[in-house]
């Protein structure tokens, strides 16, 4: 409603404003010109000593009357010795004696400012009808001698003003019609497309996220359509994955819970079974059950990525909690028969926790020893290039095919689900690397090392104090 309001006002300044400033132009034009002109027959009668009827009607006859509808002069006392609405007298014939004088005052307000000495103009517009008075002293020798009283009454110019009005009352009549048929077609257009969003927004909120918007135009709306459909993409996508891991953990959990049921059930219903089969039985549960252990610490750990915020970031010497993974490790990988070699070069420091770096580093190099041969290796670096920190883990081990790349990061993904299940995998770890990595800024890829194996490549912001970042830059 409120442009509306506005629009009336407009349309009210449209209407007004003209008509009053071509109406005081036009009273501003009258009054120039009746002083003028009373100007002019004052400045005529101004020649005479003393006024008579006689010689004022003398002096008026040779002046034009201009269009002028009255003209009144009259004596210090305010008596009439001349108006031009008066038929002249007939001459008296011979032997006749003259008709005795008619004494008549003029009493207007006008005559009596005159008489004062004050110039005076009056106008009004009505009926169409433009009514015009001025007054003016007739002044001789610094005494006033009588006043002249002019009167125009002026149609031409009140029919030339309605006109004028009537012209801009028909245009304002005009455009407010275009424009109001024009607000109706954008408001009925506008409320439409905001219909339809308001639509398509309850429709995504009852779970339909493969609902789309169709954007026309470029203007905010479209825009605002456009940003729709893609949170509608990042919600579908986010379902998905939500669905999916939600089908994987299921798929996990319920691996190790069968097992374990089946199990139980056998040495539940032998009756005699021999003791060295119900510890091997009760070990592969054991077995299962550090498994499922392993699953929901890995979906813990992944639910806090999610869910809360970073630690507080210390400086942390990647290289030191490398050498202490790597010594953490070393037992398994000897056991495994592989050869961990490792180039830790100093002043890499990164800002994280120090239990981050050493998670990312424990799942790293731990899967480079578990999916290896026997007799492999497993090559360990950690250098400085330019403002990174990068932290490389290769290995000669099975390696990953070219097309399983890309996916090796989405969580409870494996390349060789038989392998990594017996070798005590649940398909998250390389998921905890990744998000970990994210929370400190940093990336993580995979890529195939050659001749034979995988490398994996973490970079992370370097940190360099202030002090000491101040003098490097001198």
């Amino acid at each position: 409603m409120s442009y509306l309001v506005i629009f009336a006002v407009v349309l009210v300044l449209l209407n007004t404003y003209p008509v009053a400033a071509s109406q005081d132009l036009l009273f501003t034009s009258k009054r120039d010109s009746l002083k003028s002109q009373t100007a002019v027959m004052a400045s005529a009668l101004m020649e005479l000593e003393s006024l008579s009827a006689d010689q004022v009607a003398r002096v008026m006859n040779m002046l034009d009357s201009m269009g002028l509808t009255r003209i009144l002069v009259t004596d210090p006392a305010g008596l009439v010795l001349y108006d031009s609405n008066r038929p002249a007298a007939d001459e008296p014939a011979e032997g006749e004696e003259p008709p005795p004088p008619e004494y008549r005052y003029a009493l207007y307000q006008e005559v009596v400012s005159a008489l004062r000495g004050s110039d005076v103009f009056y106008s009004r517009y009505n009926d169409r009808v433009f009514t015009s008075t001025a007054a003016m002293p007739i002044v001789y020798r610094g005494m006033v001698i009588g006043s002249i009283y002019i009167l125009e009454i002026d149609s031409a110019q009140g029919e030339l003003l309605f006109s004028l009005q009537q012209n801009l009352r028909n245009i304002s009549l005009v455009i407010a019609a275009v424009t109001l048929v024009m607000s109706a077609f954008f408001s009925k257009m506008l409320t439409t497309r905001i219909a339809a969003l308001l639509r398509a927004i309850r429709i995504v909120g009852e779970g339909e996220y493969g609902h789309r918007l169709q954007p026309v135009g470029r203007d905010e709306l479209a825009q605002l359509a456009g940003e729709f459909n893609h949170l509608t993409d990042r919600l579908q996508t986010t379902e998905e994955v939500r669905r999916r891991f939600v089908s994987d953990a299921s798929h996990e959990l319920k691996t190790p819970l069968a097992s374990i049921r089946l199990l139980a059930d056998s040495i539940l219903q032998t009756d005699e079974m021999d003791p060295a089969m119900v510890r091997d039985f009760v070990t592969d549960i054991g077995s299962e059950a550090e498994r499922l252990t392993r699953i929901t610490e890995h979906l813990l750990s992944l639910t806090k990525l999610d869910s809360l915020p970073a630690g507080e970031q210390l400086p942390v010497d990647v290289s030191q909690v490398l050498e202490r993974t790597v010594a953490l490790l070393q037992p398994v990988a000897d056991a495994s028969r592989v050869t961990v070699e490792r180039e830790l070069r100093p002043d890499c420091v990164i800002l994280c926790t120090e239990d981050d770096l050493f998670q990312i580093s424990f799942n790293l190099v731990e899967n480079a020893i578990k999916y290896n041969y026997p007799g492999g290796r497993v090559f360990v670096s950690v250098y400085r290039d330019r403002d990174q920190v990068l932290l490389e883990v290769g290995d000669t081990g099975v390696g990953i095919p070219e097309e399983d790349l890309p996916k090796v990061f989405n969580r409870f993904y494996r390349v060789d689900k038989a392998r990594s299940r017996a070798a005590g995998g649940t398909g998250l770890g390389l998921s905890i690397v990744r998000d970990t990595i994210r929370r400190h800024g940093g990336w993580v890829t995979a890529r195939p090392r050659s001749p034979e194996g995988s490398l994996f490549t973490a970079g992370f912001p370097r940190y360099v104090p202030e002090e000491r970042g101040k003098g490097e830059t001198e």
